[in-house]
């Protein structure tokens, strides 16, 4: 007796062409939106109650002395539940909002401080989404529970439709004002790259000073000592130990040349960024053709970052890349001082491969540039960098130009 499975009419036969049944995947994100909406609830009745607490109370005291000064406290508190909001939607949400640069503190008097505080933006578009959301918690809250236990094969869809609503509050309503708060924020991110950037420069310099030049020269302090002990008794050992002392006095100059290379270099002062790359292309252990079509000079900032950057991405190249040929190409667009470096290695450089190449990125990202990685694995690689164009001033040049 053969058995047969019943199907509907026009629909083909066999069991591969039948569907599976529908299946929906609660995923780590999904549960995290449902934590979300869970927590908008207790969230939004601290929002609130501090909301109609500390800001209203303030308000009504405004017609006497302590009203003002307390409205402005609520407000740079209503900051603080804002950071807070913001890093909840980052961590459950995945949504990263740019955080506001901070009021001024410093040389600003108590009357002006007030003021700014009193009118600031931020802490008022807080205020109003703490305002707001409490029913909007009540009913996310609602509907995530109720169908956690009626609704639940459809929750993960429920769940993004009301998490991409909170969304779209946290970039309304909590992101920085505008295009100019956005621009300083990211400044201000700039501001501490170059500074952490300086400092392990600086950390490395003093620890060049200290394990070389300064070490080599104290060694030559005390041989010099003993020659001078020596000079009277035995000659022929005196006489050796100044020859070795002459030679520690070669060792720490090529040492302190190497340093003040490596902090600026002589000959990018002197002929610019033509002579110098040349000179770094030099000393790569793969043949380096280079290309400098400039007419003028940069500025001298502008130039010194160009070179270091070409400086650490051949030393990349000799270090890494197992290339048999490079390039080096350097020309102004317009506006922009543009870099490649091109080489036919292995590839497969990436920003994240402990090579430095982040390090780069955040340097020139600090000064308005661009960096940009193309490597496939088997190569070639090829590193465009971008810079703004700065006019040199007429006291950058070499010593005596004008």
């Amino acid at each position: 007796m053969t058995e047969r499975l019943s199907r509907p009419m026009g629909a083909p036969e066999g069991d591969g062409d039948r569907l599976p049944p529908p299946r929906f995947a609660y995923d780590r994100q999904t549960w995290k939106e449902i934590a979300h909406l869970l927590a908008n609830l207790p969230v939004a009745l601290i929002g609130f109650v501090y909301v109609v607490t500390v800001l209203f109370t303030g308000f009504w005291l405004t017609v006497t002395v302590i009203g003002f000064p307390l409205l402005a406290a609520g407000l740079a508190g209503s900051r603080v539940l804002g950071r807070m909001e913001r890093a909840r939607a980052r961590r459950l949400l995945g949504l990263h909002v740019d955080e506001p640069s901070p009021l001024p503190g410093r040389g600003t008097g108590f009357l002006p401080r007030l003021w700014m505080q009193l009118k600031d933006p931020v802490g008022w578009r807080t205020v109003l989404y703490d305002f707001i959301r409490l029913p909007w918690g009540v009913l996310t809250f609602a509907i995530t529970l109720t169908s956690l236990f009626v609704l639940w094969p459809v929750l993960p869809f429920v769940a993004r439709g009301l998490t991409n609503a909170d969304r779209a509050m946290v970039r309304g309503l909590l992101s920085p004002s505008d295009e100019l708060e956005r621009r300083i924020a990211e400044l201000e991110s700039d501001r501490g790259v170059v500074v952490d950037t300086a400092n392990a420069d600086l950390r490395r310099i003093e620890r060049d000073l200290h394990d070389g030049a300064q070490a080599r020269l104290v060694n030559l302090a005390m041989g010099l000592g003993l020659a001078k002990e020596k000079l009277l008794e035995d000659p022929d050992s005196a006489a050796e130990m100044v020859a070795e002392a002459h030679g520690e006095v070669k060792l720490a100059l090529q040492e302190l040349r190497d340093l003040a290379r490596g902090i600026h270099p002589a000959v990018l002062t002197d002929r610019g960024l033509d002579a110098a790359l040349s000179s770094v292309a030099s000393r790569c252990t793969v043949p380096v053709k280079v290309t400098v079509d400039l007419a003028e000079r940069p500025a001298a900032a502008i130039e010194g970052i160009a070179y270091f950057t070409v400086s650490e991405l051949l030393q990349n190249v000799s270090k890494h890349s197992g290339a048999r040929t490079a390039s080096v190409e350097v020309w102004r667009a317009t506006d922009r001082l543009l870099i490649q470096v091109e080489d036919d290695g292995r590839g497969g450089a990436r920003l994240d491969a402990g090579t430095g190449m982040q390090g780069l990125a955040d340097r020139l990202g600090a000064v308005d540039g661009l960096f940009v990685i193309d490597s496939p694995q088997g190569g070639p690689t090829v590193v465009t960098a971008e810079l703004p164009w700065r006019d040199r001033a007429p006291g950058e040049g070499r010593p005596g130009e004008r």
